[in-house]
C-alpha cells in the first residue's frame, strides 16, 4: 500500500498524502500487532494456555478496550523480527564485502566457500522458509476444508435461538440476569447488519492487492495482466476464506468458536485430537509468513514520509547496506507497544478503518487525476458557468478539472450522509416509512446526477500502461462500499481512530509543514524566479 501514499502525493497534494500515509502506518502497525497476538494465541493453545493463565493471574488489565493481560511474548516476537529484518541486510552486505576481499586468495581457497556459504545462507533463508511455509499453508488449508465438509453437520447452520440461549447459559455458566449476544441462530445469526459489520472487520484480510498495480511498468501486457492478477488474487483469497469459514462453522456451532485459536479447538470438538496439533502448526506457519510480509513494507512507508520531510528526519536514515534501520526498529517498537496494551478485536477494527480509508482516498484520487488537465500552470481561471458544466468542451481544461474536484467533494458528502442513513434508519426503510424512503430517494438521485455530470466531462489525454475502466462509476461505487463498511464499525473504534488522526495532524502541522521537502523546492523555485526577474530588470535598466 506504499503506492497509495505516492499516488496521493502526486494527485491531491501533500496534506492528503500525509493522511494516506498516516493511515497506512496505522494499518501496518495494527496488522503487525494483531498477527503477532494471533500467533501467540495459536502457540499458547498448543501448550494448553500456560501463558494466558500465568499472565492473566499475575498481570491482569481490567479496562475496556485493553487486553486481558500484556502479551509480552508477542511484543518480543515483533522486536525479534524487526531486528532480524535489519540483520538480513547486514548479511547481504557482509557477503558481498567478504566476497570481494577474499576473491583470488589462494590460501583462503578452502575457507572462502565455507564462509561465503554460511553468509549466503542468510540471503537464501527468507526465500526457502517462505516456500516451505507456503507449501505447509496450502496443505493445511486443503486439509481443513476437506475435513470440515466430511465431518461437518448442516444442522449447525440451522440452530434455533432457543438452542443458542440454552447452550450459552449452560456452557458459560451465566447468572439469571446476565445475557450474551450470540444472535438468533440460523445461517445469518446476526442479520444483514452483523454480516456487514463482520465484513468491515475482516477487510484487512484482502489487504495488499494494490502491490500488483505497482508493478505495471514491469509486465509485458499490463492492460490484461494487471486486472487478471487482481481478480485472480482476490478470488483465491475469497475461496480460501470461504472454504475455511464454511468448514469451521460446519464442524462446530458458531457460538462455541474460540476467539484466539478456533481451528485447533474445532478439531478437538469433533474428536480429531491429533489433527489439532497439525492444524495449529499450519496456523503458526501461515501467521509467520503473514507477519513477515506485513513487517517488511511497514518501515518503507515510514522512511518515504520522513524522506519527504513529513515525519522526523532521523527516520529517513539509510545504513550503508541501504536499510532503513531506525524506521524498522521504531515501527517495530510502536507495534510491540500496541500489542502489549490493546485487545485483538480493537486492533483489527482500527486496522480496517485505516485500510478502508486509504483505499477510499485512492478512489478519490483516481477521479481527480482522470479528469485533470494537461496544460500545466494556468495564468487565468475560466469563469464558472452552469452551461459549461452541462455541455463541457471536448478537451480537458483547468476549469473542467476544477468542476470535477468540486463534484467529487459533493459526492463524498452525499455518500457519507446516505451510508449513515442506510445504517441507522434501516428499520424505518424496511417498514417503508415515508420520510426515510423520500430522503434516500433524493440522495440517490442527486448522487446519480453528480456521477452523470462527471461522466460528461472531458478526460485527461495522458495514457498510462494500465487505466481503470468505467470511470467514474467504479471509483464512486468503491467510495460508497468503503464508506458503508466504515460506518458499520463500533463507536469506540472511531474514537481510537480519531485520537490517532489527531496525533498525526499535530505531527504534520507542528513538524511536517516546516520541514516539507516540497515546500523547500517551491521556495527555491520562487527564489530562483525572483532572482531571474531582478537580473532581467537590471539588464533592462542598464540598456
Amino acid at each position: 500500500m506504499g503506492s497509495a501514499y505516492l499516488y496521493s502525493y502526486v494527485t491531491i497534494g501533500e496534506v492528503w498524502a500525509f493522511v494516506t500515509g498516516w493511515n497506512l502506518l496505522l494499518s501496518y502497525l495494527i496488522e503487525t500487532s494483531s498477527i503477532a497476538k494471533a500467533w501467540t494465541g495459536a502457540f499458547d493453545d498448543l501448550i494448553h494456555n500456560v501463558m494466558a493463565k500465568h499472565l492473566g493471574e499475575h498481570t491482569p488489565m481490567d479496562s475496556p478496550g485493553l487486553a486481558e493481560y500484556p502479551d509480552f511474548f508477542a511484543a518480543a516476537l515483533i522486536m525479534l523480527l524487526a531486528g532480524d529484518i535489519c540483520n538480513f541486510d547486514m548479511k547481504y552486505y557482509l557477503y558481498h564485502r567478504w566476497k570481494n576481499i577474499l576473491k583470488g586468495k589462494v590460501h583462503l581457497f578452502i575457507s572462502f566457500p565455507l564462509f561465503s556459504g554460511v553468509l549466503a545462507y542468510g540471503l537464501k533463508e527468507s526465500a526457502i522458509v517462505n516456500t516451505v511455509f507456503t507449501a505447509v499453508n496450502v496443505t493445511v488449508l486443503i486439509f481443513i476444508i476437506t475435513s470440515g465438509f466430511i465431518k461437518g453437520d448442516l444442522k449447525n447452520w440451522h440452530i434455533s435461538k432457543k438452542t443458542v440461549l440454552n447452550a450459552t447459559w449452560e456452557i458459560m455458566k451465566l447468572e439469571p440476569n446476565e445475557t450474551v449476544d450470540f444472535g438468533v441462530g440460523g445461517f445469518f445469526p446476526f442479520g444483514f447488519d452483523g454480516t456487514l459489520a463482520g465484513a468491515a472487520t475482516c477487510f484487512y484480510a484482502f489487504f495488499g492487492f494494490d502491490c500488483i498495480v505497482a508493478t505495471g511498468e514491469e509486465v509485458q501486457n499490463p492492460q490484461k495482466a494487471i486486472p487478471l492478477g487482481i481478480v485472480v488474487s482476490l478470488l483465491i483469497c475469497f475461496v480460501a476464506f470461504f472454504g475455511v469459514s464454511a468448514s469451521l462453522t460446519l464442524m462446530m456451532p458458531y457460538y462455541l468458536l474460540d476467539a484466539h485459536s478456533p481451528l485447533p479447538v474445532a478439531f478437538e470438538y469433533i474428536g480429531w485430537e491429533p489433527a489439532k496439533y497439525a492444524v495449529a502448526v499450519g496456523s503458526l506457519c501461515a501467521l509467520s509468513t503473514s507477519l513477515l510480509g506485513v513487517m517488511l513494507p511497514m518501515p518503507r512507508v515510514l522512511y518515504a514520509m520522513a524522506r519527504d520531510g513529513l515525519l522526523f528526519k532521523p527516520l529517513s536514515y539509510m545504513s550503508s547496506r541501504q536499510s532503513p534501520v531506525l524506521a524498522t526498529l521504531s515501527s517495530g517498537a510502536v507495534a510491540a507497544f500496541m500489542v502489549l496494551l490493546f485487545d485483538l478485536k480493537a486492533l483489527v477494527d482500527m486496522s480496517s478503518i485505516g485500510t478502508i480509508f486509504a483505499y477510499t482516498l485512492v478512489a478519490v484520487c483516481l477521479l481527480i487525476l482522470r479528469y485533470k488537465d494537461n496544460a500545466g500552470f494556468v495564468l487565468r481561471l475560466e469563469p464558472f458557468s452552469i452551461r459549461d458544466v452541462l455541455r463541457p468542451p471536448f478537451r480537458a481544461t483547468h476549469r473542467t478539472s476544477k468542476n470535477v474536484t468540486i463534484l467529487t467533494i459533493i459526492i463524498l458528502f452525499l455518500v457519507i450522509v446516505l451510508t449513515v442513513l442506510l445504517s441507522e434508519a434501516l428499520y424505518s426503510l424496511s417498514r417503508r416509512e415515508l420520510w426515510s424512503v423520500l430522503l434516500v430517494s433524493v440522495l440517490v438521485l442527486t448522487l446519480v446526477l453528480a456521477v452523470v455530470i462527471i461522466w460528461r466531462q472531458p478526460q485527461s489525454r495522458t495514457k498510462a500502461s494500465f487505466m481503470v475502466p468505467c470511470v467514474p462509476v467504479i471509483p464512486v461505487l468503491s467510495v460508497f462500499i468503503n464508506t458503508y463498511l466504515m460506518v458499520q464499525l463500533e463507536g469506540g473504534t472511531w474514537v481510537s481512530y480519531a485520537v490517532w488522526m489527531a496525533i498525526g495532524l499535530i505531527v504534520y502541522f507542528g513538524y511536517g509543514v516546516r520541514h516539507s521537502v516540497q515546500k523547500q523546492r517551491l521556495q527555491e523555485a520562487h527564489d530562483q524566479l525572483s532572482s531571474n526577474n531582478i537580473s532581467s530588470n537590471v539588464v533592462d535598466c542598464a540598456a
